[in-house]
C-alpha cells in the first residue's frame, strides 16, 4: 500500500490516508471546502474530505516504541483538533510515547456513499498506516493502541469491537494490521440504545437511524468479545452529553468478556474537558491515573 507524504504543520509530518484517487466511498467529482475555526481556544475542523494522520514523535531518548492513534471527539459534527488532539498527542510525548492524530471524514451523503462506515475505514486505515511505518518510527508494532473522546471515543471503541471484521468496502484492510492493541476512552459514546448522545447517532446513521440492525451493530458495548483490547475509561457523573452509563456499560461487557478494563468515575466535569482539569477537582487526577496505567503495561516511561 502506497503512503502518501503531505505537507508538514508545526514541523509534525502529515500522511495521507488513502492514496490520492482512492478514497473509499467518496463520491467523484464532489468538492468540498475544510473548515478551521478557533472559539474559546478549541480549534474546530469540518468538513473534511481529505484524511490525514499527523505524527507527532517523543524525543529519541525517551521513546518507549509504543504509539497510539488519537481520535478527537465533536459528535462526528467537527473535529476538536486541539485540546482533544495536539494537546494529548505532546502529553503522550512527554511519556516517551509517538502520537498519531487522526484527522478522520466526517459523516456527510453529499461527499460520501455509506456514510457510517467512512469514519470507521478512516480509523482502520490509521492504523494500519501506522504499523506498516512501525520501523521507521521505532515503533513496536505490538504496542499500538487507539485514544477516543466523545463521538471519537466511539470511533475508538468501534475500532476495538470492529477491526476484525471491516467494512465490505474496506476488504483490502488486514484485521491483524489494524489491530489496537489498547484502547483510552474519554466520556465516549457507546451505546446507540436509551443511553445514546443522538446527535452522534444521528450524524453517523443518517437516514439509516431508524435500523434496529445497525444500533445494534454500532452500540458498541454489544460488540465486545474476548478480542476486544485491554481498556481504561474516563467518565464524569455530571456529563450532561454522554450520559455516564456509557462507559458503565462497556465497563460491565470488558468484565464479562475478560477483557482486562479499568474505569474511573468522577462526580464533576461534564463533558469535553480534555486535560483542562484543573477546575474540577479529583479530575484532575486522571491523566496520572492513566499514566500509572500505562507505565504497568509497559507502555510509557
Amino acid at each position: 500500500m502506497t503512503t502518501v507524504l503531505g505537507s508538514v504543520a508545526h514541523s509534525q509530518e502529515v500522511l495521507k490516508l488513502w492514496p490520492d484517487g482512492a478514497i473509499p466511498n467518496a463520491l467523484p467529482n464532489v468538492a468540498i471546502t475544510e473548515k478551521a475555526e478557533t472559539t474559546d481556544g478549541i480549534l474546530r475542523i469540518s468538513n473534511v474530505s481529505v484524511p490525514t494522520l499527523t505524527a507527532y514523535l517523543p524525543p529519541k531518548e525517551k521513546a518507549t516504541g509504543a504509539a497510539v492513534m488519537v481520535c478527537p471527539g465533536g459528535g462526528y459534527s467537527i473535529l476538536a483538533a486541539s485540546h482533544e488532539g495536539e494537546d494529548i498527542a505532546r502529553w503522550f510525548n512527554q511519556m516517551g510515547i509517538t502520537a498519531f492524530v487522526l484527522k478522520y471524514r466526517l459523516p456527510d451523503p453529499k461527499i460520501m456513499t455509506n456514510q457510517h462506515e467512512v469514519p470507521l475505514l478512516d480509523a482502520l486505515q490509521g492504523l494500519t498506516l501506522i504499523r506498516q511505518n512501525a520501523g521507521r518510527y521505532g515503533i513496536d508494532p505490538a504496542k499500538i493502541g487507539i485514544m477516543g473522546f466523545s463521538a471519537g471515543g466511539h470511533l475508538a471503541s468501534t475500532v476495538s469491537t470492529h477491526y476484525h471484521r471491516p467494512p465490505k468496502s474496506g476488504s483490502a484492510l488486514q484485521p491483524d494490521a489494524a489491530q489496537p492493541n489498547f484502547a483510552i476512552l474519554l466520556y465516549p459514546v457507546i451505546t446507540f440504545g436509551e443511553k445514546a448522545h443522538t446527535g452522534s447517532r444521528d450524524k453517523l446513521l443518517g437516514t439509516l437511524k431508524t435500523s434496529p440492525e445497525l444500533i445494534a451493530d454500532f452500540s458498541n458495548e454489544l460488540q465486545v468479545s474476548a478480542q476486544t483490547p485491554p481498556t481504561f475509561l474516563v467518565h464524569s457523573e455530571d456529563d450532561k452529553a454522554v450520559p455516564v452509563e456509557n462507559s458503565i456499560l462497556y465497563y460491565q461487557a470488558c468484565l464479562k468478556n475478560n477483557v482486562p478494563v479499568e474505569m474511573h468515575l468522577y462526580p464533576k466535569g461534564g463533558h469535553g474537558y480534555g486535560l483542562r482539569t484543573q477546575k474540577f477537582g479529583s479530575l484532575n487526577s486522571w491523566p496520572s491515573a492513566c499514566q500509572a496505567w500505562l507505565t504497568a503495561m509497559g507502555l510509557a516511561k
